[in-house]
């Protein structure tokens, strides 16, 4: 499985990691990643996904419902 965000779609990066002698080489950049069962408060039921800590933060603030909400999401879409 992918280290991919279900809720933001945040993946890997590719950055050049570069030497004090200026030898480039390409490092990978992965997300925080945490597994995590989250209230649906609309079907009264836990759900459990993949997301990142950015997401983590946005969703306990609002809520998982209105985060969907907001951001045109089913459940579906992060199942």
């Amino acid at each position: 499985m992918a280290r991919t965000c279900s809720l933001t779609g945040k993946r890997r990066n590719v950055k050049m990691q570069i030497s004090h002698s200026h030898v480039r080489t390409k490092k990978v950049q992965l997300p925080n990643i945490q597994t995590k069962r989250l209230f649906l408060e609309s079907e009264g039921r836990w759900v459990r996904v993949r997301l990142s800590t950015r997401a983590l933060r946005s969703v306990t603030r609002v809520g998982l419902d209105a985060w969907l909400r907001e951001n045109g999401k089913t459940l579906r879409d992060i199942t």
